[in-house]
């Protein structure tokens, strides 16, 4: 009896455990971010506007068309790709919500990798949520998973085979919307909100492509932009002009070799010009205190500190942290000046917009710059 009624207990505790863990994947599941459609909006469109067989799935991701009706060229901004590097979201919402455009037009997805951002990274310890003060309240985002979630693709591959290149990459890879580019419609997620992406570049005549990141400080390829040779010499320009005026960044070269990555698939499977932004995002580094709230937001962290002083990281850190104003005002200001090489390189196809950035958002925050859904009315509210 006794043995029977410890076996009672357990099962109780496990179904307690398992429900508690279970009530909270379903609440990231389902959470939504409400983006309030600013000035500069035109129109809103899914993925599978361009590749159907992603309707009703998590991977048919909002877009949104701001468009200046005069003829110019056309940029796309991808927001997620990798949805534990929030800095991009950040970017994209208050652009959707702020910035309004001139001359040509700019399409932006906020959270191109949607399903991956209704998980959380296994074993990461990672806080779900980070929410951003505002004039009327707060406005909460979710930190999601680098992957695509496996509740919408499972199992993992033995070994992933890059399509067209059939190089070999991680297993793991192929939930990783940033290694299935240019996609296939027949793949798994991955791939299809790949191919849909293409079609969409393809079929509005896109012109550049800016696909905004995060990464350690402990990693190399961070602090800068990542191009093909057909985007390196507007990179270059831009690096020079933020660098002496705003803040450092530096050019990495699109390896030639690697495959599946936005910033060698798009130059070479359509006539865009791609370029891959990485901001310093503390949060990431392995050695680093609890993955906080407070670090996603402020970037501070003891370790990171210790090891800026010994040399060993691979752009500058203090005491003032790398903060969640300083990483995605980087993304904005990247986006403006590129947009100005771009002007330069091609002036009968111009595009021009404004927009808050760098030091708006560090003087002010990021709050002032993000809208009240309830004062804007549910008409002009998306929830992502």
């Amino acid at each position: 009896m006794k043995l029977n009624i410890g076996k009672i207990v357990m099962v109780v505790l496990l179904g307690l455990c398992v429900g508690f863990g279970g009530s909270e994947m379903m609440k990231l599941r389902n959470f939504k971010e409400p983006v309030v459609k600013g000035p500069g909006v035109t129109g809103m469109g899914k993925l599978s506007d361009y590749f159907p067989k992603l309707k009703g799935t998590w991977g048919d991701s909002d877009i949104f068309f701001l468009d200046s009706g005069k003829p110019g060229a056309t940029a796309l901004l991808l927001g997620g790709t990798h949805p534990n590097e929030p800095s991009g979201v950040v970017a994209a919402f208050t652009m959707i919500e702020n910035a309004t455009v001139d001359t040509g037009r700019l399409i932006i997805i906020p959270h191109y990798n949607r399903s991956g951002s209704t998980a959380t990274q296994p074993m990461a310890d990672y806080v779900p949520y980070f929410s951003i003060k505002t004039p009327w309240g707060k406005q909460t985002f979710r930190i999601g998973d680098r992957l695509v979630n496996p509740l919408d693709q499972w199992p993992d591959p033995e070994v992933y085979i890059h399509y067209p290149s059939k190089q070999m990459l991680s297993n793991v890879d192929a939930r990783n919307v940033d290694r299935t580019w240019p996609g296939r419609p027949n793949g798994g997620l991955a791939e299809q909100v790949g191919y849909a992406a293409m079609q969409l570049i393809k079929k509005e005549k896109v012109d550049w492509v800016v696909d905004m990141h995060g990464a350690e400080l402990l990693y190399p390829v961070t602090n800068c932009m990542v191009v093909p040779d057909k985007s390196a010499v507007m990179a270059q320009l831009a690096a020079m002009n933020l660098t002496a005026s705003e803040f450092e960044v530096h050019v990495e070269p699109s390896p030639s070799n690697f495959h599946g990555l936005s910033h060698r698939e798009i130059g070479d499977f359509s006539d865009a010009y791609p370029f891959l932004l990485e901001s310093p995002d503390p949060f990431l580094d392995q050695p680093t205190g609890p993955k906080t709230e407070a670090l996603e937001m402020d970037g501070k962290d003891e370790f990171l500190l210790v090891a800026a002083k010994k040399g060993l990281l691979f752009t500058d850190y203090d005491e003032k942290g790398s903060s969640m104003e300083k990483r995605a005002g980087r993304h904005v200001t990247i986006v403006e000046e590129i947009s100005r090489q771009w002007n330069d390189q091609f002036p009968d196809k111009p595009i021009s917009f404004t927009s808050p950035g760098f030091d708006e958002f560090v003087a002010n925050g990021i709050g002032p710059y993000l809208k009240d859904p309830a004062a804007a009315g549910a008409s002009n509210v998306a929830l992502e």
